[in-house]
């Protein structure tokens, strides 16, 4: 045997040495891949919907503190919110899911050298995004809210906003990168906690820099902007820590590292495939805040009220999905398959369920929504429409977000990508035929309902008719020679 053919070989681990008719130890329990489903869900769910709900107070603080500033502050907010939540689902949801997808498959299958490249290479792309975002928000995002009908005031307000936020962008993605690393270990303790003390602090800081307090000024909306960067500087610096001094399942390390493209397709062949969703998502509700600015500034801020209550209700189906991830990675990676369909469709189930009953009080009883936010009538009224008529499909909204998950933890995104495409296209086709009959608000309101239904019906489908199990590749046997 020649030299270049030792040096091919890979190397032989040692194995332990056993009595004579002893058994070898039986693999250490793994609760995520051995335990019962709907429990170890619901184990791991319970810590993201705390911090979720976390969440949800800022939503509601920080709606009530900008409805201090005014109906234009709220109004410019409505402007600022798609991108913001384009940010926040995109960093966290989209590339965050392929991040914990691919870390969760590794583990899954026992390489946990490969696991702690892929953490360093989902830092490297985190880093790049958010340069991104910042370059392109500072250079165009003046004009894309103008194009969604920002005017006077209530356009400088949004700007002023965004010029803060968008140039720390790289902070929220540095920070949901490191939370996904954690969740595809499994660990969802330590990134709610750290979405629990940012939600504290920036509803401290956002309220006190927003409106002033004793001897600090109101800084209005670019106050709030700083809060909310400063909050969560403080969740990336304790989840590096924790990370890189090795605490954590993986230990990733700049000394170590290699730059591998394998590593970064790994996790965009799910993340990059994935950020399409929340792309369409924010710019389905661009086209539709443009479509109700036509209608004047109280619809708009009314919608807006309406639509943080969504976001805040379909956290809910965001903690069970994200909770999915690692199980349904683990087993795709340890060729469980039908363990891996049977986490989907409980979290499905969980996630509509759990969504629907809070939608469908609320929509009985909008007034108790609406009423933290504005006493404007104008507002109230169109607030309070907008939630009788959507709220009770947000259940629909609920099940997309879950399947979405499940499918990033399988790496099989495109489905739940094109059930987001055909809702855009209905959006944009029917408001199109709302505006040229001169369709009132109410019937906008019922076309978003509608196209909530089509979303979370697509994904489920497209989950459903796709294969999980992974490709098999040909071996080919070199010909025998005589």
């Amino acid at each position: 045997m020649s030299d270049v053919a030792v040096a091919e070989l890979p190397p032989v681990a040692a194995e332990p040495l056993l009595r004579p008719g002893a058994e070898p130890p039986p693999p250490p329990n793994n609760p995520l891949l051995d335990d019962a489903i709907l429990p170890t869900l619901l184990r791991l769910a319970w810590p993201n919907v705390l911090a979720l709900t976390a969440g949800t107070c800022v939503v509601v603080a920080e709606t009530s503190y900008i409805g201090r500033l005014g109906t234009e502050a709220l109004a410019a907010m409505a402007l600022v919110f798609p991108f913001v939540i384009l940010t926040m689902t995109m960093s966290g949801g989209a590339m965050g899911g392929g991040v914990a997808s691919a870390i969760a498959r590794a583990l899954g299958s026992g390489d946990q050298e490969r696991a702690a490249q892929l953490a360093m290479h989902a830092l490297l792309i985190g880093l790049g995004f958010g340069v991104v975002f910042t370059l392109g928000m500072l250079i165009f995002g003046a004009r894309a809210l103008e194009l969604l009908g920002g005017r006077g005031n209530v356009l400088a307000q949004a700007i002023s906003y965004v010029h803060i936020f968008f140039a720390g962008a790289v902070v929220p993605w540095l920070m949901n990168t490191l939370a996904a690393i954690l969740r595809g270990t499994g660990n969802m303790k330590l990134p709610s906690l750290m979405i629990l003390n940012s939600a504290v602090l920036q509803i401290v800081l956002g309220g006190t820099l927003g409106l002033g307090l004793g001897p600090i000024p109101s800084f209005g909306m670019p106050g709030v902007a700083a809060g909310t960067l400063t909050a969560f500087s403080t969740s990336v610096a304790v989840m590096a820590w924790y990370i890189f001094s090795g605490r954590a399942r993986v230990q990733p390390s700049f000394s170590g590292l290699r730059i591998e493209r394998g590593m970064f397709f790994d996790i965009l062949k799910v993340g990059a495939v994935a950020c399409f969703t929340p792309l369409q998502s924010v710019l389905t509700i661009t086209i539709f805040t443009h479509m109700l600015a036509h209608f004047g500034t109280a619809v708009l801020a009314g919608y807006g009220i309406g639509a943080r209550l969504e976001f805040m209700l379909t956290s809910i189906a965001f903690a069970v999905g994200i909770a999915s991830v690692p199980m349904i990675g683990m087993a795709i990676g340890a060729g469980r398959i039908k363990r891996a369909r049977r986490i989907a469709w409980t979290a499905a189930l969980v996630s509509f369920l759990s969504v629907g009953v809070f939608g469908s009080a609320i929509a009985m009883f909008p007034h108790l929504w609406v009423d933290l936010f504005s006493s404007d009538p104008g507002v109230k009224l169109a607030g309070e429409r907008y939630l009788q008529a959507a709220a009770p499909f947000y259940a629909f909204i609920g099940l997309s977000i879950s399947l979405y998950f499940s499918a990033q933890g399988a790496a099989k995104v495109l489905g739940p990508v094109l059930a987001q495409t055909a809702r855009l296209i209905f959006v944009v086709i029917g408001g199109w035929l709302l505006m040229i009959n001169h369709g009132s608000a109410g019937n906008f309101f019922a076309l978003a309902a509608a196209s909530m239904v089509l979303l979370g019906l697509g994904c489920a489908l497209s989950v459903l008719v796709t294969r999980w199990e992974p490709k098999k590749v040909a071996v080919m046997t070199p010909p025998m020679v005589d």
